[in-house]
């Protein structure tokens, strides 16, 4: 069995036996649904190298797409999270299409450009419910028979879900196709004087991406009952990068980690509440960002690769060299 499918199963194996821990159940179910959209975001920007900060709008319209077709029309558990995942690979083809051609910060401003004219079609449109958001989004029943009221039964489905789909882009980026992506990232012009079309390996791990983000938003809608605006903000990709950098860029590993920091910290700081510290009284409920802003600040200065980076890192040390190098790209 590969290390990476080892270390997934280990973490599933963990995330089910969560709740026997006293966790509470939407707070892990919160957690898994952000950690795939942070395994989304890290495929991309993590194996290609090209910074998105609109992955915002291929998960609040996931989000959206699920809640509407669930509440509006009764649709299926199962045929709602796919068309969550397959409102995010139709707008991944559109914005990927155009942002692809550019590098650096150009591609960064198209992707949060784009993002942003979403974000101002949900305020507008008349499914979304503006402010208010969709409410009340029922969990529906799995294959029509398996009810998905129970708490469990629901955080055993959405667990399932999100390791597949972890599973699968582990296993994209093990394959012929992740080394090409690997090879892009280093070293571009190699990789196109090899032969290989980077724009469209680019696109498509861009499509890849934007699809299981739109998933994730679909889990988080049918799991919360909630798809609001937030979803669809710039500051969700802030969030969701941020999730990434403090758990590691570009490991298997790293932004399932970041995710969970992240939410834990979100949920504990909110409720704290007013702390006395000496003559002042700090209400922690309200500077969540400030706080988190800093313990991101620390975390970059202390572990530049993430924590999941760094313990790489420590482990890599610790192992004596070989004697060969990995093939930059393997053969196809």
């Amino acid at each position: 069995m590969r290390q990476s499918t080892l270390l997934l199963l280990v973490l599933g194996i963990a995330a089910l036996l969560a709740p026997l821990t006293g966790l509470y159940t939407l707070f892990l179910l919160k957690c898994v649904a952000f950690a795939l959209f942070a395994a989304a975001f890290n495929f991309f920007t993590g194996n290609v190298g090209l910074l998105s900060i609109g992955h915002a709008a291929f998960f609040g319209m996931g989000a959206y797409a699920a809640g509407h077709v669930a509440k509006e029309w009764g649709v299926p558990t199962e045929l709602t999270l796919v068309i969550s995942l397959g409102v995010g690979a139709g707008l991944g083809i559109i914005i990927g299409g155009m942002a692809i051609r550019r590098q650096g910060i150009y591609f960064a401003m198209i992707t949060l450009a784009m993002a942003q004219m979403i974000y101002f079609f949900c305020v507008q449109a008349p499914f979304t419910g503006a402010e208010d958001g969709l409410q009340r989004i029922p969990r529906g029943t799995l294959f029509g028979t398996l009810s998905l009221a129970d708490d469990m039964t629901l955080y055993a489905l959405v667990v399932v879900v999100a390791l597949a789909a972890i599973w699968g882009l582990q296993r994209v980026m093990e394959a012929p196709f992740g080394h090409v992506l690997l090879a892009i990232r280093d070293n571009e012009a190699r990789a196109i004087s090899l032969g290989y079309d980077v724009k469209a390996y680019k696109l498509s791990a861009f499509v890849l991406s934007a699809s299981v983000a739109g998933l994730a938003g679909g889990l988080k809608a049918i799991t919360l009952g909630l798809a609001s605006l937030p979803d669809v903000h710039w500051t969700m990709s802030g969030t969701v990068i941020l999730m990434c950098l403090l758990g590691g860029l570009g490991t298997s590993l790293g932004p399932i980690v970041g995710a969970i920091i992240v939410i834990t910290l979100e949920s504990k700081l909110a409720s704290m509440g007013a702390i006395q510290i000496g003559p002042l009284a700090v209400d922690f409920s309200t500077k969540v960002p400030i706080v988190i802003g800093l313990i991101f600040m620390s975390c970059v200065l202390l572990f530049r690769k993430g924590v999941v980076g760094e313990l790489i890192s420590a482990f890599e040390r610790l192992r004596p060299r070989g004697r060969t190098e990995r093939p930059l790209v393997r053969a196809s």
